[in-house]
């Protein structure tokens, strides 16, 4: 990351995203071909509320190829912000490539269950978040309650007699 970009991230993360976005514009005037840029502007995008307009350029920063962990953040970024759209299935496919590609960051299946919520398949969504509260807490009830958690969260819809 350049040192201008450094000041644009920091820019943000001060509640000064606008001032963040025009340094990262002006510099990507100056590199069409900078993945982490698109990245940042994405992101940047998204911070403003400006969710149409970031699309394109988490489309861009993934297409240009970035490293492992800003490539992370970027499909989550772009799941979320399809998904706040309504663009349900370009989120779910999003989502689930994220899942593929870093199976170890749960925050995939987070966003994922929302985005199922929102495609109406809710117990596949609560199978996600029920699988994952008992395979992450550490409050202790949960916790002692985790094999039936497990048990109970693909048969949400069953009925014993």
């Amino acid at each position: 990351m350049t040192r201008s970009m450094e000041t644009a991230v920091a820019l943000r993360s001060a509640g000064h995203a606008e001032e963040a976005r025009s340094l990262l514009l002006q510099l990507l005037a100056e590199d069409q071909s900078n993945a982490e840029l698109h990245y940042q502007l994405a992101w940047t995008h998204d911070v403003l509320g400006l969710e149409w307009e970031a699309v394109p350029y988490y489309e861009r920063s993934l297409a240009l190829g970035l490293p492992p962990e800003p490539r992370m953040g970027a499909l989550l970024g772009l799941g979320s912000t399809y998904r706040t759209l309504g663009e349900y299935d370009q989120s779910r496919k999003v989502l689930e490539q994220g899942i593929r590609e870093f199976p170890q960051n749960k925050e995939f299946a987070v966003f994922l269950a929302m985005t199922l919520h929102n495609l109406g398949e809710h117990s596949e969504a609560m199978k996600l978040l029920l699988t994952l509260l008992a395979e992450t807490t550490s409050d202790e009830g949960i916790a002692s309650y985790r094999k039936a958690l497990l048990f109970y969260s693909d048969k949400l819809e069953q009925m014993w007699k």
